[in-house]
């Protein structure tokens, strides 16, 4: 499929609604880590990438259930059995049992990449400076098409056909949830000054998972489950 760049970047609906994200708990900073990078949900923990591991956690303990040594400097997305990891200018393919990495694309930002997730069958990165979010083949690395955004992008998640990114400027950070077919921006979670999103993953349900880079921690958020322009 040709890379399509879809119609504007992500402008700012008069009726989007913003609100305050909802924080209702933190995890970390984990043993020998002190980075949040990539996280992302395997249906019964969520995997956070440190720099030189990838930790899985219980959500409900909090405590650490598997470490394994792989690199992760941003995004961490799963498939339903291998994670994926971004690593410097590639994206491995890990078995999450054993660590062994099974196949490596190349990240199509080259090094300037930020988040990753999985959905319809193919990658989703976030480009961080460049403000967009690709959609990838997750065997080849090609870009199929390409979304604009005007905030800098770093986590990416998909959840229940929505698509939703987190962004971090100074010290302003937002989740936020746009039109994948327009990229108009449709409802806005305002983090805490200072509280910065890295990473991103829906659990599927009632929360986000978002890692907090250098504060080494992930901070689950409330997902909003209805939306009315009206209400704003």
């Amino acid at each position: 499929m040709p890379t399509t760049t879809l119609s504007g970047p992500l402008k700012a609906n008069a009726k989007v609604r913003a609100r305050a994200a909802e924080i209702v708990r933190e995890y970390g900073p984990f043993a020998g880590a002190d980075t949040a990078h990539g996280v992302t949900w395997d249906g019964q923990r969520v995997w956070v990438a440190t720099g030189a591991t990838l930790v899985a956690f219980d959500p409900a303990s909090g405590d650490t259930a598997r470490t394994l040594n792989c690199t992760g400097d941003a995004g961490t997305a799963f498939d339903g059995t291998h994670l994926y990891q971004i690593a410097e200018q590639r994206i491995d393919k890990i078995d999450p049992a054993t660590g062994r990495i099974l196949a490596t694309i190349p990240a199509p930002g080259h090094g300037a990449d930020s988040g990753l997730a999985w959905a319809e069958g193919s990658l989703w990165v976030g480009q961080y400076r460049n403000r967009t979010i690709h959609q990838i083949d997750p065997a080849t690395g090609a870009v199929q098409r390409t979304i604009e955004s005007n905030r800098f992008v770093t986590g990416v998640t998909w959840v229940d056909g929505e698509l939703w990114h987190g962004t971090w400027e100074g010290d302003e950070s937002d989740i936020r949830r746009i039109d994948p077919a327009s990229g108009e921006v449709l409802e806005r979670l305002e983090m805490p000054a200072g509280v910065g999103v890295s990473g991103l993953e829906s659990d599927g349900a009632s929360l986000f998972y978002a890692g907090g880079g250098p504060s080494g921690k992930v901070r689950a958020v409330r997902r909003p489950r209805t939306y009315s322009p009206w209400s704003a």
